[in-house]
């Protein structure tokens, strides 16, 4: 790997600058304004991928935005890694809290991040993660020093769910056909502690609505008498989660894997400061499920939270209603061992018990996913150790993330491979929020370790 890392260190400030090219185009999904910018980033993946010297590059339509396709075989007979990643970005609200134009990508010192960091809308997540597989298999093509078969999948729909990924995939599962698949859209602990995420929790998203009376009530004729949707809404969730921190819905936790003792233990490993933890966040002290570390309780614990909640009259000035209907999204963060729609389902059932008979109450479902667990016995896990080693000079530590990527799973059912998450952010990167941003030594670092994950998984 002398050539590819001596290529590397020759072309760094070109990768970064062909990054900096990536991030200024405004690529939301969410939002049907920037349609045609989507479309052109996907035009741009496409576009890096032929300079990287990658074969049989499609923009393949979906139902949705196109994913990007692209493929170096060198020899059928060995193994082929599929990198996937996504081109699309959360949307940049609000736009005042940001330090810089969230498209006009710039590059700051911080204390976290002493050689620079770029800050961008997508900087982390996910196109600064996904380039650096881009460049990395550059380097290798470029020195013929590539180990064995890559192929790429880059979606542009990531953001809002993936809707469109299912069916590609299914249709595609000849060409997609793999031995792993390599992910960078998570996170490490430091820049000084590599890891490796071998679990994500799954999804359930739903929202709740309860109804009171045909029309919004004047407080003062009707308040004491006649039920508030607001009141009753917030009472109902406070029955939820009880004083230990357990959530309520009945069979919520039958099928729960729990952690082995030897789980727990290297999971004790990963280096945290309690007060550091609170005061990076503003918080004055933690809550959570009884019995259960502030890092177990973030990652391998199921959770309930109300992630929105409103009714009523919410502008500028005094008005004295009682609404007639109040509303909550509430999400519920699950484990191996639970299903999420199984999941979905004993709350709808649940939730309606809770309420007066004075009020009526709906459960909507929206989207889930499964969890997903990488068993550190898998030659993936092994190779991805062995690369992070090389680089960080330091023994990475498994770790599973609290997020949700429910594509992983489906990886998995569709696919038959297991995925291996080697992420190079930080935590404190902000993404989905202002002032996302990623430190120039996580992106050189995660191209400096990739082809080093190519070369150990060949060999293991």
């Amino acid at each position: 790997m002398e050539k590819t890392q001596q290529f590397i260190q020759e072309n760094k400030q070109r990768f970064l600058d062909e990054l900096i090219e990536l991030l200024k185009i405004p690529s939301i999904s969410a939002d049907p304004a920037y349609t045609q910018d989507v479309l052109d980033t996907a035009e741009k993946v496409a576009e890096f991928l032929r300079k990287a010297n990658v074969d049989n590059i499609e923009i393949a339509e979906t139902e949705g935005y196109p994913v990007v396709y692209g493929e170096k075989i060198i020899d059928r007979n060995l193994p082929t890694v599929l990198v996937y990643g996504h081109y699309d970005v959360q949307p940049a609200d609000p736009l005042e809290l940001w330090e810089s134009g969230p498209f006009e990508p710039v590059i700051k010192k911080t204390e976290i991040h002493p050689d620079g960091a770029i800050f961008a809308r997508g900087a982390a997540d996910d196109k600064g993660q996904f380039f650096m597989h881009v460049k990395a298999i550059e380097a290798l093509i470029a020195t013929n020093e590539l180990p064995c078969n890559v192929k790429f999948m880059i979606e542009g729909e990531e953001e809002v769910g993936s809707p469109s990924l299912v069916n590609y995939i299914k249709n595609n599962k000849e060409k997609l056909k793999n031995d792993v698949i390599l992910i960078s859209d998570t996170s490490i602990i430091s820049n000084d502690q590599p890891s490796i995420n071998v679990g994500l929790r799954g999804l359930a998203y739903l929202e709740v609505e309860v109804k009171g009376a045909d029309r919004d009530m004047h407080s003062g004729v009707y308040g004491g008498a006649v039920p508030n949707p607001i009141n009753v809404l917030a009472t109902m969730i406070s029955k939820l989660i009880d004083e230990k921190g357990h959530i309520t819905i009945p069979g919520f936790y039958d099928n729960v894997i729990e952690l082995t003792e030897e789980e727990r233990a290297e999971m004790a490993k990963i280096p945290f400061d309690l007060e550091e933890y609170k005061k990076s966040i503003g918080i004055k002290d933690i809550q959570g499920e009884d019995g259960f570390s502030t890092i177990e309780r973030a990652s391998t614990r199921p959770t309930l939270d109300v992630n929105g909640i409103w009714g009523g009259y919410i502008g500028k000035g005094a008005k004295t209603v009682i609404p007639s209907h109040a509303y909550a999204k509430i999400s519920m963060r699950l484990v191996p061992g639970q299903d999420h729609e199984d999941i979905a389902r004993k709350f709808a059932e649940y939730f309606p018990t809770l309420a007066p008979s004075s009020v009526e109450v709906k459960v909507t479902p929206h989207h889930g996913g499964k969890p997903y667990i990488l068993p550190t016995s898998h030659k993936g896990y092994i190779a991805a150790k062995k690369a992070l080693g090389e680089t960080f000079e330091k023994e990475a530590i498994a770790e599973r993330g609290g997020g949700s990527i429910p594509i992983v799973a489906l990886f998995e059912e569709e696919l038959g491979s297991k995925s291996v998450l080697m992420g190079f952010g930080l935590d404190t990167d902000v993404i989905h929020s202002p002032n996302e941003h990623y430190g120039l030594f996580n992106f050189y670092k995660g191209i400096e370790t990739i082809p080093y994950f190519y070369q150990y998984f060949v060999q293991d």
